[in-house]
Parts: structure tokens; C-alpha cells; sequence
């Protein structure tokens, strides 16, 4: 017989997990239509970094979140400044894949995030992989190949925008997790800070490249409801980041990993049916194939990351 606590934790887990299917599911449609009816990637990429910022701060005194800790100036140039980029630059390349590619083929492409994690891994500490993860590797990038070679609206620079989001996320994970450690940082304090300083490291590129987005905008057959859009779309990629991270705070590595596969079947599940995007059957083995990948890699991690056990002790004859 369970302990009604367990259990009363058991049934958040499962309601931040629905609402996490659901937000990203909302998230990323509306993404989709903001990007097709405004395509201005840096701009929409703004906005999702402005509603981190803004957003955040109410957060912080509703959650109680610790206040953030002093960085010297020099960790603020060697870490939270690339990291602060890397933000801006996954944000942006995730806008312009699914505003080139359906969203289910972006969502199968970006499960190469574990590949270039391992190849960073292995480039910037030289750990190697065991077995097991190499195995998982191979199927991630034979799913992903064979959605990209069945994929009936493929489309080279969506398919780069995707890669690219995926290897920059990978960086993120890396530097992200360092500096939690390092500083003792809460999460959501460092999402708002690299949220911040991405917005202000980019916004020159932003005025000379999109500057004129805005007047755009204005001047829309349908400006109310392109800001709508765009507004639904910061709050929501707010609200999914923010729901993703308290998941990760109450389950094993493992049960994440397994509810972000789920996610992200969710978000394919949900693309294919509202924007009733065709996706023939080969196409879908290769989605498949590519979240089983990821399930994979993340259970051979997690093994390889268990100590061996201790050996039993000899009793005296």
C-alpha cells in the first residue's frame, strides 16, 4: 500500500509532465505560424528572449528562488558570455527549422543533440564512450537519415537550422550544467541571466539585420493577430522551459529522459495532427527510430555513470 505522499507526488509528476506535452505541443504550432506568416527569425528570437527576462522576475519572488550569486567579471566573459550567445543562436536556428521544415521532421533532426554532446565530450575533456552509447549514437543517426531521406518537404537550410539548434543545445547542457555546479546557481536565475545578456549582446545584429521588422508588423493586414502570435509564442516557450526544468527537479535522470521522449513524440504527434502535415510511413520508422535512440543513449549513460559494485567482503575461516 502506498504512502499518500508518494502518491500525491506521483500525480504532480504526471500533471507537470501533461502540462509539459502540452505547452511544448502549443509552443511549437505557434511558432510554426508566427514563422510563416512573419518570417523574421532574429526578431521572433527576441521576443521568446524578452519574455524569459520578463517573465522570470515575478517568478522568482512566486517560487522563492535564491538570490543569484556574485560572478567575478572574468567568468562572465569566458562562460556566461558564449553561453549567452549559444542561447541566442539555438533559439534562432529552432525558429527558422520549423519555419522551413515540418515540425515533426525539426523535432526528429534536434534528436542529435546526444551525438554532439558526445563528440564534445569528447573534443573538450576526451571521454570516450562505451559501447552501449555508441550503439544508441548509430541508431539516432540512422533514424534521423532515414526521416531526412523520406522526408516529402525537405529543405537543405531547415535541415541545417536543426543540426545547428541540436549542436548548440548540446553546448549548452555541457556549460549549463558546469555552471550550476560551479556557482551554485539556481536554474531558472541562470535562464533569465543568459536571457539577458543574449538580448543585449545581440540586439546591434538584430537592428541591422531586422531593424525594420517592427514597422512590418505594424503595417500587417494582420497586425493584431501576428503580435498575438508572437506574444503566445514568449509566454509559451517561457512557460515549457519553466514546466521542464521542475520535472527535472522531482525524477531520476532516467524517468526525465524517458518523459522528454515522450515529449517530444507529443510534439510530433500534435504537429502532424493540427497542421496535418503528411508523413508516409518510412518517414515515421525514422522518428521512430530516433527517439528510441535517445531512450537508448540515456539509459547507457546513466549505466555507465553507476559505480561498480563493492566487493563482498570474505568471511574469517
Amino acid at each position: 500500500m502506498g504512502y499518500p505522499g508518494g502518491r500525491r507526488e506521483a500525480a504532480t509528476v504526471v500533471a507537470l509532465c501533461v502540462a509539459w506535452y502540452a505547452l511544448s505541443s502549443a509552443s511549437n504550432v505557434v511558432g510554426k505560424l508566427a514563422m510563416t506568416e512573419f518570417p523574421f527569425p532574429l526578431t521572433v528570437t527576441m521576443v521568446q528572449l524578452l519574455s524569459v527576462v520578463a517573465y522570470s522576475a515575478p517568478a522568482f519572488a512566486l517560487f522563492g528562488v535564491r538570490p543569484e550569486p556574485p560572478f567575478p567579471r572574468r567568468y562572465y566573459w569566458r562562460t556566461l558570455v558564449p553561453l549567452a550567445f549559444a542561447k541566442f543562436f539555438t533559439t534562432m536556428f529552432s525558429q527558422v527549422s520549423i519555419w522551413k521544415v515540418p515540425i515533426s521532421y525539426a523535432h526528429t533532426v534536434k534528436a542529435t543533440t546526444p551525438l554532439w554532446t558526445a563528440l564534445l565530450a569528447r573534443l573538450l575533456t576526451g571521454e570516450r564512450q562505451t559501447r552501449g552509447v555508441q550503439a544508441a549514437l548509430v541508431l539516432i543517426a540512422a533514424g534521423v537519415a532515414l526521416a531526412s531521406a523520406t522526408e516529402m518537404h525537405f529543405d537543405a537550410v531547415g535541415l541545417g537550422a536543426a543540426l545547428a539548434a541540436a549542436a548548440l543545445l548540446a553546448l549548452q547542457h555541457i556549460y549549463s550544467k558546469r555552471v550550476m555546479r560551479d556557482t551554485g546557481v539556481h536554474h531558472l536565475r541562470l535562464l533569465q541571466k543568459l536571457g539577458r545578456l543574449a538580448l543585449l549582446l545581440l540586439l546591434p545584429l538584430w537592428a541591422v539585420v531586422e531593424g525594420g521588422a517592427p514597422s512590418r508588423l505594424a503595417g500587417a493586414p494582420h497586425a493584431a493577430r501576428l503580435a498575438a502570435l508572437l506574444a503566445a509564442d514568449g509566454a509559451l516557450a517561457w512557460l515549457q522551459a519553466v514546466v521542464a526544468f521542475s520535472v527535472l527537479s522531482r525524477v531520476s535522470p532516467l524517468a526525465y529522459a524517458v518523459a522528454s521522449a515522450a515529449k517530444r513524440a507529443a510534439v510530433v504527434a500534435a504537429s502532424l495532427l493540427l497542421l496535418r502535415n503528411p508523413a508516409p510511413p518510412l518517414n515515421l520508422a525514422g522518428m521512430a527510430l530516433a527517439a528510441l535512440g535517445v531512450l537508448v543513449y540515456n539509459r547507457a549513460k546513466l549505466h555507465a555513470r553507476r559505480p561498480p559494485p563493492p566487493t563482498p567482503a570474505l568471511l574469517p575461516v
